[in-house]
């Protein structure tokens, strides 16, 4: 479930995208009060601002769920 900070954002399967997203959605809302993370979803469709911001977060969540299987071993 490794996300490169170059990787496509479609790769992987919608059940692992989903539990990526979760990982990272609340502190997005957190971060950026008067936006939310469907909404740069969105966005990141026609914006290259958003895409990268997207990923970004998107390589965050990558990172937390290796930590965590890490930690499960």
């Amino acid at each position: 479930m490794r996300i490169a900070s170059r990787q496509h954002l479609d790769s992987g399967s919608t059940e692992d995208r989903t539990y990526l997203e979760s990982l990272v959605r609340e502190d997005f809302e957190r971060c950026h009060p008067d936006d939310t993370f469907e909404d740069l979803k969105r966005r990141a469709s026609f914006s290259k601002e958003d895409k990268g911001l997207l990923r970004d977060w998107m390589a965050v969540a990558a990172a937390r769920a290796a930590a965590a299987s890490t930690a499960k071993t």
